[in-house]
């Protein structure tokens, strides 16, 4: 029996086990398995993880993207650009190595939706998400700056000097934080919402709530809303295409 699973902490929320246990059941496949390791360290990963009996492939979730490099062999090109990996896959050699399925997962979602004056974006959040979705922009040359809740380097903005004329001239907003995640589904990421307009697309990669405080604000001012939910089945089935070729 394979076994397949999802790493993270606190993630009983998970949509993973749930969408993998139905395709199984959906495609009569049999022979495989998959389960949430939720861990409190990524050191886990290596004590207790990686010694699960017939273990083939992994994806990887909020916080440790980017921590679980270290215990990986190999980076595909992507990911290593990146610098953030959620899907793992152990190879017929023994070796462990890393994929960034979420690229895939917001540029097949992303797209149908940009217009000529999507140019400019703001990506909420600077953690392991944000940088799959900093390479899918830099692909479609949309330009982005970072806003996150202190100022650094990397961060054009924080939420505190955030304005509405910052708002209204980036019409696309991404929320790469947990912030409005089930069970905390009254809080939304601190933004000037009164920028937004029906120009504006806001997506969030939250999929539990459907619709977060963050795209409810949006959808208020007209804006274009998308939730998290189609992006992560694009890249769970391209986790599965990974774990199987």
């Amino acid at each position: 029996m394979r076994k397949y699973g999802l790493i993270g902490k606190d993630i009983s929320y998970s949509f993973s086990q749930n969408y993998f246990t139905i395709k199984f059941k959906d495609e009569a496949i049999t022979d495989a398995t998959y389960q949430n390791f939720d861990i409190q360290d990524i050191e886990a990963f290596k004590t207790n993880i990686l010694k699960t009996d017939n273990l083939s492939g992994l994806n990887v979730t909020i916080p440790y993207k980017e921590t679980i490099i270290p215990f990986l062999d190999k980076l595909d090109k992507k990911a290593k650009k990146i610098g953030a990996v959620n899907t793992v896959k152990l190879t017929k050699k023994g070796q462990l190595k890393g994929y960034n399925t979420d690229i895939y997962g917001f540029k097949k979602t992303i797209k149908p939706h940009l217009k000529k004056r999507h140019k400019q974006a703001l990506i909420l959040g600077t953690g392991g998400a944000s940088k799959a979705i900093a390479f899918v922009l830099n692909q479609l040359n949309i330009e982005y700056r970072f806003v996150s809740r202190k100022a650094s380097k990397k961060a054009a903005f924080t939420y505190d000097t955030l304005t509405e004329e910052d708002i209204k001239k980036h019409k696309l907003i991404i929320n790469c934080s947990p912030v409005g995640t089930f069970p905390d589904v009254n809080e939304a990421p601190k933004i000037p919402y009164d920028g937004i307009s029906s120009k504006h697309i806001l997506f969030d990669l939250i999929y539990n709530p459907s619709e977060t405080v963050f795209l409810k604000n949006g959808k208020n001012k007209g804006a274009t809303t998308i939730n998290g939910y189609d992006m992560l089945v694009f890249q769970a089935e391209k986790s599965w295409k990974i774990w199987n070729k």
